[in-house]
């Protein structure tokens, strides 16, 4: 689906219109950290390789045009098909002469800044305003080692980030995994292209390791190996060379947690086709938190389903699945008794500060909401009808929308930041209940 086809990305607010209880089937868009990953992978190949069911989001654009910005490769985007083309040109990979620009995609800058270090040149890469506030550091510091220098323009370790390139040989080096696991995930992707061995040292704990889990499927999907010692260091040979041909990309488990979120509120149904039991990606864990909660789950090999009860509050550290809190946030809304979520300080350097606007919109709703650095506690209530800021963040928006399937009034501001990750979000909600929806 074209991020313009609906009209709802355009508008400054959408009116969502309560639910019964849903019974639906319905399927998110393709994963948001495979595409990225596979097109980073793809890159460095040297082969031509079809990427199927991909997602097509702001963020995934944004890197499929600049990793052809490098030259090296051409990248073709097929609306129809989902899927994105890898094509290498047989040019040197070398350093565009203008900015990188990269939006507010997070994951893709952090593959590109150590990419820029195989390209000969200079590469410059920024982002938005907000992503011109996010931390770079740890990245840039473990980069040298490697032989790359890398360096923010304003020297306060976030974007614009200046890259010298063409250096970018292997090695030893020491990385910290306590801001964010796709620094280490860079770091692996884009060793496939060093001359020598690259030994990658964690020398504290690594967050989010399901990222990382990730990224060493799709390497394995690709026919790369990586050696490690549990979450403490990681090891890619030289040599090795990713395989071309095709990849298939499988739903989206953020993606999908709106839609188990939507069945949790409303005591309905859904199931989700394509993704199950095999799923690397980490965020399929919020089935077994929403199960604690009182819903009902069915997870194969092939798909979820699950069926929502009453809903009871629960203790849960979310350190593993930080992209879904704000979902699971606002099934806490609906729930008896208090929620408890705990070890998400890394929320507070996403796209927003997530904690502060989940507690911040959750207020507006009349829910009372205690916050700390890296928790929230979230008092179960009835929410009523507000006005919702998304803080230009894809999570909020498609988090609230679930609220406003059992709650009347809820209104979304700027809808059209959904297309960072789910463009069809707003029709996906539609089909959830087609002969009620509407937009304001």
């Amino acid at each position: 689906m074209s991020a313009t086809s609906d009209p709802r990305l355009e508008q400054d607010a959408v009116t969502v219109v309560p639910s019964g209880s849903i019974s639906a089937e319905a399927t998110p868009p393709g994963s948001k950290s495979y595409t990225n990953r596979y097109l980073a992978i793809a890159a460095l190949s040297g082969r031509e390789t079809l990427i199927e069911g991909a997602l097509l989001s702001d963020d995934t654009r944004y890197f499929a045009h600049a990793v052809a910005a490098f030259g090296h490769v051409r990248t073709t985007i097929d609306e129809e098909r989902s899927s994105i083309l890898v094509e290498p040109t047989g040019e040197a990979m070398r350093a565009p002469a203008e900015d990188v620009y990269m939006g507010g995609a997070g994951t893709p800058l952090r593959f590109l800044i150590a990419m820029a270090g195989h390209a000969e040149g200079t590469t410059t890469i920024t982002g938005n305003a907000r992503m011109q506030e996010r931390p770079m550091g740890d990245l840039l510091s473990a980069l040298p080692m490697l032989g790359v220098e890398a360096v923010a323009v304003r020297a306060n370790g976030s974007p614009p980030v200046r890259v010298t390139g063409g250096t970018f040989h292997g090695g030893r080096t020491r990385i910290s995994g306590s801001v964010s696991s796709q620094f280490t995930s860079s770091l692996l992707i884009n060793s496939v292209r060093a001359a020598s061995d690259t030994e990658i040292e964690i020398v504290d704990d690594l967050i989010s390791q399901p990222y990382v889990e990730m990224t060493i499927a799709a390497l394995a999907e690709m026919g790369v190996r990586v050696e490690r010692d549990g979450y403490r260091s990681f090891s890619v040979p030289s040599g090795q060379q990713p395989r071309g041909g095709r990849v298939d990309v499988e739903p989206d488990a953020s993606g999908m947690s709106y839609l188990l979120a939507a069945a949790a509120v409303t005591e309905g149904e859904v199931s989700v086709p394509g993704i199950g039991a095999d799923s690397r990606q980490g965020d399929v864990g919020l089935v077994e938190v929403l199960a604690r909660m009182g819903c009902r789950t069915q997870v194969n090999g092939g798909s979820v389903t699950l069926k929502g009860g009453p809903l009871r509050g629960i203790d849960i550290d979310m350190e593993a699945m930080p992209d879904v809190v704000p979902t699971l946030a606002v099934v806490a809304a609906f729930a008896e008794g208090d929620t408890r979520i705990t070890n998400i300080g890394s929320l507070r350097v996403k796209e927003c500060d997530r904690i502060a606007a989940v507690t911040n919109e959750l207020r507006r709703m009349g829910i009372t909401v205690h916050e700390s650095a890296d928790a929230m506690h979230i008092v179960g209530g009835v929410p009523h009808g507000a006005a919702i800021d998304t803080y230009d963040d894809h999570r909020i928006a498609m988090s609230f929308a679930v609220a406003g399937l059992r709650t009347e009034g809820v209104t979304i501001k700027d809808p059209g930041c959904v297309a960072k990750s789910f463009p069809g979000f707003w029709r996906v909600l539609d089909r959830l209940h087609p002969e009620k929806a509407s937009t304001a």
